[in-house]
């Protein structure tokens, strides 16, 4: 089970260092700019990312408009990670 949570608490979390932010958009919307720090994950590592991340930490799973990572979050809580977020508004809504 995954909860929904604002780019604004993401900005916070992200600054104390305190969560795995995930980008689920593509290579070149990711590469065009993103959270900082964040995983770009897609189809050809997420297994690899589901095998070597640690499932303690906080995750938070973004897209472009806060809907597709909805079933990120889903399928990554369903892989074990204890607190997932879905970031809503996704990345259109990141505070600069």
């Amino acid at each position: 089970m995954f909860k929904e949570i604002s780019a604004y608490k993401v900005q916070e979390m992200v600054e104390e260092d305190s969560v795995i932010v995930v980008d689920i958009r593509d290579l070149d919307s990711y590469s065009a700019g993103h959270i900082p720090n964040a995983v770009s994950l897609n189809n050809s590592n997420v297994k690899e990312f589901i095998e070597k991340t640690d499932k303690e930490k906080p995750l938070v799973v973004c897209c472009y408009h806060g809907i597709s990572s909805r079933g990120a979050a889903e399928h990554l809580s369903q892989n074990g990670f204890k607190t997932v977020y879905s970031m809503t508004g996704g990345f259109d809504v990141w505070p600069d």
